[in-house]
């Protein structure tokens, strides 16, 4: 198993090296012991908080061709790590505070409380944002009228068969937004709206888009365009799972370069779990763990909606996580009915 995870020891070794330099390039051994604690603190809480992706991207990736699921594995990382830790918060913080792209790195660099404070001002929307394009991805999975495995199943069989409505998870995710917007006040309302709609609409775009490809090809279902669009929503899943950690690591700490390697790090390992669980075939050994990633998804995806409201320790939201698929792991290897393989 330990060679799944050989490229993201390495890269934390390098992480750690680079970490601990900056911190005794700033303030000594004192730094160095500091930096180091933090950057391992928030790889930790990036694989908690990213578990259930890496479930999901196992989904996906299992019915990608193997050109794309190397694309994902290379290009996606690198999106991951350079895209979202660090391209991500500083446009953000362009926009916020509308200025150019390298005075905000600038800001980071020599006025990192300014910066951190200009980026958590950003937290509404990023929340409303991430948690409805994450509420469609949850919601999707249980109304499929096509699924015929159910983990809890008075809740998904009633689900799954008002998936015959057709786009009523776009329909429960917009209600959703305007009852929890309609508790805030008139500024914060329309920022939490707009933000969340913008949310479903790209979900919708990604999905949409998805679909064409995946049928616009010579043949009904050309699998590489198919992979192509696999690829896009991939992308855009993993930046909505994204939006909360690298948020609340400047509750942490405000140095955006000791984020972006923490956070990182956590990157490369859910990359690892992702190839593991697709070359074991994880997901068809444990049957109900697929259903504990999605519920997973939706708590964190209205814990960030409610953010507006009261916010909750990511750490608490990366627990939660962990536990409802612990359960569904534990739920798979007692009560789940065999494989086609077991049978066998």
């Amino acid at each position: 198993m330990m060679q799944y995870f050989k490229v993201s020891f390495l890269f934390t070794f390098v992480g750690l090296a680079l970490a601990a330099w900056l911190g005794f390039s700033a303030h000594g051994v004192a730094g160095l012991v500091q930096t180091v604690f933090i950057a391992a603190v928030l790889a930790v809480l990036e694989i908690s908080l990213s578990f259930d992706n890496a479930i999901v991207n196992a989904v996906i990736l299992k019915k990608m061709t193997p050109l794309w699921r190397h694309r994902f594995l290379t290009w996606g990382i690198a999106i991951a790590v350079f895209g979202m830790r660090l391209v991500f918060p500083v446009a953000l913080v362009s926009i916020v505070a509308q200025i150019n792209p390298l005075a905000a790195l600038n800001m980071a660099v020599f006025d990192p409380n300014a910066y951190a404070e200009r980026m958590l001002s950003a937290h509404l929307e990023v929340a409303a944002f991430g948690g409805s394009f994450l509420l469609l991805v949850g919601l999707k999975f249980f109304y499929d009228d096509e699924k015929v495995e159910h983990w809890i199943k008075f809740i998904e069989k009633p689900l799954a068969k008002l998936g015959r409505l057709r786009a009523i998870e776009i329909a429960i995710a917009l209600i959703v937004l305007l009852v929890i917007g309609g508790f805030l006040p008139g500024e914060e309302m329309l920022r939490f709206l707009k933000s969340g709609v913008w949310g479903v609409v790209t979900y919708v775009a990604v999905d949409g888009i998805g679909a064409w490809l995946e049928f616009s090809g010579e043949q009904q279902n050309d699998i590489n365009r198919a992979s192509a669009g696999m690829f896009l929503y991939l992308e855009v899943l993993d930046a909505s799972f994204s939006f909360d950690g690298v948020i609340g690591a400047f509750a942490i700490t405000q140095n955006l370069f000791i984020i972006m390697i923490g956070l990182s790090i956590g990157a490369f390992f859910v990359r690892s779990l992702t190839i593991m669980f697709v070359e074991k075939e994880t997901l068809s050994k444990f049957a109900y763990l697929e259903h504990g990633a999605f519920y997973a998804i939706l708590s964190l995806a209205m814990m960030m909606l409610l953010d507006p409201f009261f916010h909750i320790p990511e750490w608490i939201t990366g627990l939660l996580g962990a536990a409802i698929i612990t359960v569904s792991f534990i739920w798979s290897v007692k009560f789940a009915p065999p494989s086609e393989s077991d049978k066998s």
